[in-house]
């Protein structure tokens, strides 16, 4: 595969260039001035900040996300089969998935959310959230979650090593990252909304992650597909191509993917359940 230029279409609208890595079949956004980073997040419409209902795009996205949050757990419950559980969410937004399993799982949840607006709004929710890894305190988890968090950070290595110091012995560590060898990927091209650079730092494929954790000591147990993400990416991506979220046309790219992703076992978003 060759590097390609993809450009921000949600905030600046500025050209970045991805360098594809052969060895993990993976690209990496290139961009050096991380301490600038946090302006490219700096937006109303970056939903994953916000609580926010204004319309009926995100009126979707919290019911859908209320969904999900209910489903995820009912994974962490399949896989660790515990009682009680020790669980850090590593980018845990507005904490609403860490305020469902402490209140109606009584979990210990904690959090980490390097974005001061989300991370207020978590701390609201009566909650310990943290600003980043290297403030957390030298404690053990029974699961370590990070839903659509690892194409965020800056340094891969940084972050595996932090999982192995802080899981505990045969403790499960989930990540859910995009697929760019998706139906909705191969079909939107540069519009593709999962690209979201520079935000996206990294761009994964399945050798990505299997790769990853073969290196860092992890065992990759399952992957899972995120049936919603590929509607959600497709009305992002109608929007960036067209100028119009298209909302049939979305819909239909969206169940196209799942369905290709069905016999290619290719889908748009992955989860990864990995041990220890």
């Amino acid at each position: 595969m060759k590097n390609k230029t993809i450009k921000d279409y949600s905030i600046t609208k500025e050209d970045f260039e991805l360098i594809y890595h052969k060895k993990y079949d993976m690209y990496q956004t290139k961009f050096s001035a991380f301490d600038q980073l946090g302006a490219y997040y700096k937006s109303e419409n970056y939903i994953s900040h916000t609580d926010g209902k204004r319309n009926w795009f995100e009126k979707m996205y919290q019911l859908v996300k209320n969904h999900t949050i209910k489903s995820k757990w009912n994974l962490i419950s399949n896989v660790t089969n515990r009682s009680y559980l020790n669980v850090l969410d590593i980018g845990c937004g507005t904490g609403d998935f860490l305020k469902y399993g402490i209140q109606k799982l009584a979990v210990n949840g904690v959090g980490v959310e390097p974005n001061k607006t989300a991370r207020g709004i978590a701390q609201s929710k009566k909650m310990d959230v943290f600003i980043s890894i290297d403030e957390m305190p030298a404690e053990k988890f029974d699961v370590i979650t990070l839903w659509h968090v690892l194409e965020h950070v800056t340094d891969l290595n940084v972050y595996f090593q932090f999982f192995k110091e802080h899981l505990n012995k045969y403790g499960t560590l989930i990540i859910a990252v995009p697929n760019f060898k998706s139906y909705d990927a191969k079909h939107y091209k540069q519009h593709w909304a999962a690209w979201d650079v520079p935000r996206h730092l990294w761009h994964f494929s399945k050798t990505s992650i299997k790769q990853l954790a073969e290196e860092h000591q992890f065992k990759l147990i399952h992957i899972k597909p995120m049936y919603f993400d590929s509607f959600y990416v497709s009305l992002l991506s109608e929007e960036y191509k067209t100028g119009s979220k298209n909302l049939i046309k979305a819909f239909c790219i969206g169940l196209l993917s799942n369905l290709k992703g069905f016999f290619s076992k290719e889908y748009s978003s992955h989860i990864y359940i990995l041990k220890k």
